[in-house]
């Protein structure tokens, strides 16, 4: 039996009747590449943090360290801040992308060299949370605090306040503090569409532009589905034809694909996503851009009350 009250999630979307996006150059596709700088923000006893972290490292799914460095997921992290980081910028800007940073707030302030870096590139920086860490349980008064501190480092460091929002590890007070907080064209902490849509958090209208795990290079560290570069590869480049094709026939979408520093960074795999982009700027009709362009195109061509609304 279904109850009668209120449901909270939206299985129907747009259903068979998506808008039509209108991308810019009447684009076939939107492209979002983002690059997640989270190292140095992570779990880990000196932090202040009862166990180390656990998650997104070449050891695989490891167990905690309750109360105890593990200094070698920390050295995996420091790879991706010494080197990884680095490769994937240089990347970008010899082949002129376009991308989002999510901006973890005290990963930044543990490396104004790159964030320095990330300022002078004029890339859009998204909040990433003040700590990556998991935010289910965490007091909201304590998430309250850590989403202005994000707000205020990345505003300081890079020089331009953060228009949007991904925590990864959500909790279920994070939407409502976001909006709360405001100042924000979008959050992107969801995953069930391939085009933006509007929602209502206490009352007010709210964007989302929906995020990706599936083209992610989360998907290659150890014990993970992707075995090496050329599954990302395949994966992504399969992903960005289907959704070419769907535009060249009427029908665009958004692609975005997630990055990390020390994942796609490494020398075994930072080949895959050279070959991605060869792949995706040999194509025309493709608007390869940063996700607060994509949000400021939709609230200008599909505002909110021009659509239906979840309450959330």
């Amino acid at each position: 039996m279904i109850s009668a009250e209120p449901y909270p999630r939206d299985l129907l979307g747009y259903g068979g009747r998506p808008p039509h996006p209108r991308w810019p150059n009447d684009a076939k596709i939107a492209v979002s590449i983002v690059l997640n700088y989270e190292e140095g923000g992570e779990y880990s006893v000196l932090h202040g943090d009862p166990h180390s972290e656990y998650v997104l490292t070449d050891l695989g799914a490891v167990p905690p360290l309750q109360g105890l460095r593990d200094l070698n997921v920390e050295s995996m992290f420091e790879y991706g801040s010494r080197v990884g980081f680095w490769e994937i910028m240089r990347l970008f800007r010899e082949r002129g992308v376009d991308a989002t940073i999510y901006g973890v707030g005290m990963a930044l302030e543990r490396n104004p060299d790159a964030a320095a870096e990330i300022a002078a590139s004029g890339l859009e920086v998204a909040c990433h949370g003040q700590r990556w860490i998991d935010y289910q349980q965490v007091p909201e008064e304590v998430e309250r605090a850590d989403i202005a501190r994000n707000i205020e480092v990345i505003t300081r460091m890079i020089g331009r306040r953060p228009l949007g929002w991904y925590t990864g590890r959500p909790g279920p007070n994070t939407r409502r503090l976001v909006v709360e907080a405001g100042g924000f064209l979008y959050d992107s902490d969801a995953y069930n569409d391939d085009l933006p849509y509007w929602t209502k958090v206490d009352g007010r209208a709210h964007l989302i532009v929906p995020y990706s795990l599936d083209n992610n290079d989360s998907r290659l560290p150890r014990g993970a589905d992707f075995s090496t570069g050329d599954d990302f590869f395949t994966y992504c480049r399969d992903a960005f034809d289907w959704l070419y094709r769907q535009g060249a026939e009427g029908r665009p979408r958004m692609m975005s694909i997630g990055l990390h520093a020390r994942i796609i960074g490494r020398p075994g795999r930072i080949g895959a996503l050279a070959r991605l982009l060869d792949h995706i700027q040999t194509h025309d009709g493709v608007w390869l851009c940063d996700r607060s362009s994509i949000a400021r195109h939709w609230i200008a061509r599909h505002p909110a009350h021009s659509v239906g609304q979840t309450q959330v």
